[in-house]
């Protein structure tokens, strides 16, 4: 009997500041086949038809590449999905999630592979989206630390509609309440206890809205041994010592983040900040690994890295990448009318789709998978 053809799907997208809900529906494609193969579109194709994205190309097809279920990555895709870009790459469908993605003209991005039946759908992963992120980052606030309180008071004088960069209600631009679970975190855990004789590297830190600058010091560390443990700090760990209204994502954000990260074996949710004996011990840790970024004291003023340094088992690596989580802010807020344009005229092109379907499914007519063009008039 003839070995099974393996199936290829192939999604596309911006992935701009890549998140964990973009992993997750990566998570999902690659379950629909056997080999995932992700197209990424140019900074030029992004602007032409979505607006300025926040991340260079370079850097979202690097953090694309760092996704653990992702097996082969193309580089400057076109926006609409074509046929020929599925048969090109032997891609045997497309996948994408439950949510709507328009072109500069208003038509549906997947309408072919639509029409032609090479196209599957993943359920989106509702309360994350890179609007919401941008969002947060222009809210100078700490309410996002706390799981169901989005709708809390805003400090400053400031309105959730500032906050979410848009008025208006689409279900997929809007904000929306993401509720973690044990399962979600099931789902992106390894679930790979380290083999005997294994080099075991520990790192700790607050990897707040997980970046390309983490995504090179994460390989870099991998390179120190056979299997990485990131220690992530608890929000009011990370607020401590980085003051503000940081960390922007909240612990279980931050812990499927680093989790689908390839480079990262396990997560420590809410690790304490001193590395002691303790710790150590329990992981059997043979190296500690910081990043450049300066060690701040702990709670009682002490080093928090001093009993792996009197154990000689300390390391500073350089990732070389000059990417940090307080320059995706400032780059947001001295952007920050571009980025709310751009999602208005996104969540309006959404929401006219909608009402155009709705109306169209009201009379009877056979629902239009998003095939129709919003500019139309709508008649019937």
């Amino acid at each position: 009997m003839a070995d099974r053809k393996p199936v290829r799907v192939w999604v596309d997208g911006c992935f701009d500041m890549a998140h964990f809900g973009h992993a997750n529906f990566l998570r999902q494609a690659k379950k629909l086949g056997d080999v995932l193969v992700v197209g990424i579109h140019s900074d030029a194709e992004v602007a032409k038809h979505k607006g300025p994205p926040v991340m260079k190309e370079e850097d979202r097809y690097k953090m694309v590449r760092s996704i653990k279920w992702v097996d082969e990555v193309i580089e400057g895709v076109p926006y609409v999905t074509e046929l020929d870009t599925l048969d090109k790459y032997n891609c045997d469908f497309c996948a994408h999630g439950d949510d709507i993605t328009l072109d500069s003209e208003g038509r549906d991005t997947y309408r072919i592979v639509k029409e032609q039946g090479r196209y599957k759908e993943c359920k989106r992963t509702a309360g994350v989206s890179t609007t919401d992120l941008v969002g947060r980052m222009l809210l100078m606030t700490k309410s996002h630390h706390l799981v169901g309180a989005r709708n809390s008071p805003i400090p400053d004088g400031k309105t959730n509609n500032e906050a979410s960069c848009s008025n208006l209600k689409s279900p997929y631009t809007g904000i929306s309440q993401f509720l973690p679970t044990t399962n979600k975190i099931i789902q992106f855990a390894e679930g790979k206890e380290p083999n005997p004789g294994d080099k075991i590297v520990y790192t700790a830190g607050a990897f707040d809205l997980f970046h390309v600058g983490h995504v090179d010091f994460l390989e870099k560390v991998s390179q120190l041994g056979n299997y990485v443990i990131v220690g992530l700090h608890t929000d009011e760990e990370v607020n401590r010592y980085w003051g503000g209204n940081y960390p922007i994502m909240n612990l279980h954000e931050r812990t499927l983040s680093v989790l689908a990260c390839r480079y990262v074996n396990e997560v420590v949710i809410g690790a304490p900040y001193i590395v002691n004996n303790s710790l150590l011990d329990h992981f059997g840790v043979d190296v500690v690994v910081h990043g450049m970024t300066p060690i701040k004291p702990s709670a009682n003023g002490s080093n928090p890295y001093e009993t792996p340094k009197n154990k000689g088992i300390f390391k500073i690596v350089d990732s070389c990448s000059d990417m940090s989580t307080s320059k995706i802010v400032d780059r947001i807020i001295e952007n920050r009318r571009n980025y709310q344009e751009r999602n208005e005229k996104k969540e309006k092109k959404e929401i006219k789709l909608i009402e155009i379907m709705a109306q169209r499914k009201k009379i009877k007519r056979p629902t239009v998978k998003s095939a129709c063009n919003i500019n139309e008039t709508q008649t019937v």
